[in-house]
């Protein structure tokens, strides 16, 4: 007598168009920026490959953008799934973990090997850093496959890696365009190769941490605003357009950001939430 197992019906994972293409635009960016670093790379000398490596800042601030995007069409629409939250985390470990670990090993760490002798410092380093990003990737999947209670907020649990990646990025940008020398070769930052590599390894062990920083889920297509919050908007706007502050302008957003989660134990919860609601709002 056969003992054939009964045939199960195999069922195909939820997949929605819009917030999976842009995930898929997130994963778009962080592939071209790093083979955009690898083409900075081929170049010995800093001045000739600083353009390069300005493109690949410019393409993880883009993959930022589209990861924003990606959760607030699911959720408008009801659509989030287990694929989506899948494919999120993998494109996010291209675009805020491998991306940035490869851009600031080159274009900012490598002379700090050289400075020390040892030329697998920095490579260390982004290592680090993009292996505490991919390991904050699966305890937050893991997070939120837990069933929640009455009363969980919606917090992240340590600094996400979007933010990180964002502020790794922002940082490099401001930089390397400040200390970036007219008839130089090749960058001269001084004691900012020791600043980043300290900054890292922090954001590293940040991600891993229990720090508690807001998500601003809340915030989508239907969330209503004020006056003051367009007049807002359109001046960052306007700063991120205009040639003399575009430098400064997401080196402060990310900033803010990532000071407001560790300052937020030291305010009182009446405040917390006053002052995310006016965000959110």
């Amino acid at each position: 007598m056969s003992h054939e197992e009964p045939n199960t019906p195999y069922e195909e994972p939820k997949i929605y168009l819009l917030p999976n293409l842009m995930t898929a635009g997130n994963l778009c960016c962080g592939f071209f920026a790093v083979l955009t670093i690898f083409k900075g790379m081929q170049h010995d000398e800093f001045i000739d490959a600083y353009t390069f490596y300005q493109q690949a800042i410019m393409l993880i601030f883009g993959s930022c953008i589209f990861d924003l995007l990606d959760g607030r069409l699911a959720r408008l629409g009801g659509q989030e799934s287990p694929f989506g939250q899948e494919f999120d985390s993998i494109a996010d470990v291209v675009s805020f973990g491998m991306a940035p670990a490869l851009l600031v090993s080159k274009a900012v760490l490598f002379p700090l090997s050289e400075q020390l002798g040892d030329f697998k410092l920095g490579w260390a380093i982004a290592f680090i850093y993009l292996l505490c990003g991919a390991m904050r990737l699966a305890r937050f999947n893991c997070l939120a496959n837990i069933p929640k209670k009455p009363g969980d907020t919606m917090d992240f649990r340590g600094i996400p890696i979007p933010m990180a990646a964002g502020f790794i990025a922002s940082i490099t940008f401001l930089i390397i365009h400040l200390y970036r020398g007219d008839s130089a070769n090749e960058i001269n930052l001084g004691a900012w190769n020791y600043v980043l590599a300290a900054v890292m390894l922090g954001l590293s062990a940040l991600m891993l941490s229990n720090v508690r920083y807001p998500s601003f889920k809340k915030v989508d297509w239907k969330t209503k605003g004020s006056l003051w919050g367009v007049v807002l908007g359109a001046i960052f706007i306007m700063l991120i357009m205009y040639e003399q502050t575009r430098w400064y302008t997401p080196t402060l957003l990310f900033t803010l950001y990532l000071l407001y989660g560790l300052l937020r134990p030291l305010l009182s919860k009446k405040l917390q939430k006053k002052l995310e609601e006016k965000v959110e709002g």
